[in-house]
Order: C-alpha cells, then sequence, then structure tokens
C-alpha cells in the first residue's frame, strides 16, 4: 500500500504505523520517521513553524518519488503524512514510513523519501521566533544529501 497524506490536523505515528502494517504477514521490516518541530534552531529559539504547499502538486510530487523508491527497492508499503499550517515545538511534522521484505531496502528507501522531502518537496516553511518570522532556505547539507541519490541513480544507470 502506498498512501500520500497531507493534513492541517495532528499526526500520530503509531497509528499511521498499524495502518500501514495491519493485515501484512508478508512485511520483515518497517522503517518510520517522524520529523518533529524543535523548539530551537541556529537563528534561536523557535515558537512556532508555519508550513505551506502547493496543493495537488504537493500529493504528485510525492507520490511519484514513492513510485521511483519502489522502482529502486522492493518496497511493500510506504506511507507519508505531512502537517501543513501551523506548527509548534514538540508536534509531528511528517512521517515516512516504508515496509519490505528485509530491512536494508525499507531504510535505504525511506532515507531516500526523506531526502527528497527536506529538499525537493513543494512546502515551503516559515519560522517564527521573538517576534520575527523568515522563510526558510534550503541547507546546502540537506541538498548534499539528497545528491547522493542522483549520483546513485546515474551510476546504476551506467552500468
Amino acid at each position: 500500500m502506498m498512501q500520500v497524506r497531507i493534513t492541517d490536523q495532528p499526526i500520530d505515528p503509531a497509528a499511521e504505523t498499524v495502518a500501514l502494517t495491519r493485515g501484512r504477514s508478508d512485511v520483515g521490516a518497517l522503517v518510520a520517521f517522524s520529523g518533529i518541530c524543535r523548539d530551537s534552531e541556529d537563528s534561536g529559539k523557535i515558537t512556532s513553524l508555519t508550513l505551506e504547499h502547493y496543493p495537488g502538486m504537493a500529493e504528485a510530487e510525492i507520490s511519484r518519488h514513492i513510485e521511483e523508491a519502489k522502482a529502486r527497492w522492493p518496497l511493500l508499503g510506504a506511507r507519508i503524512v505531512h502537517r501543513v499550517g501551523r506548527i509548534v515545538p514538540g508536534e509531528v511534522i511528517v512521517f515516512a514510513a516504508c515496509t519490505s521484505k528485509h530491512r536494508m531496502a525499507a531504510f535505504e528507501a525511506a532515507e531516500f523519501l526523506m531526502d527528497f522531502l527536506k529538499t525537493r518537496a513543494p512546502f515551503w516553511k516559515k519560522v517564527e521566533s521573538a517576534g520575527a518570522e523568515n522563510w526558510v532556505e534550503a541547507k546546502e547539507k540537506d541538498d548534499n544529501a539528497a545528491a547522493r541519490w542522483e549520483r546513485g541513480a546515474k551510476r546504476k544507470a551506467a552500468e
């Protein structure tokens, strides 16, 4: 089962995990990641994040990357749930999980999907701290993490 959901409601990682594995006896590995809003960043204390997205386009792009993950790894399932709207420290921003018969495929696919979400998914994040608001720019370390998957795809195609 492959599913993408964008919501302005709180995310329950335990419920999402159960939904992904319910009735499945062929799953040998489940790797799940929950991104949580923290209260500080290099620039100081965070009071909230506001995430915006391009409805329809965001779901389509995430689904496309899930399909790419399925082509790279033998996945049995993938589930991504992403919050939008105002999020305060301690709340889950994103839940991403992959299932497979074996752990390595689930680990790598989950990491691939999170690297995409962090760098290329059509979301915009504004950080509010100490009365100031700033839109967050992409970070070089995140771009470098995502670039390794592109190098891997090019290497595989050349083989």
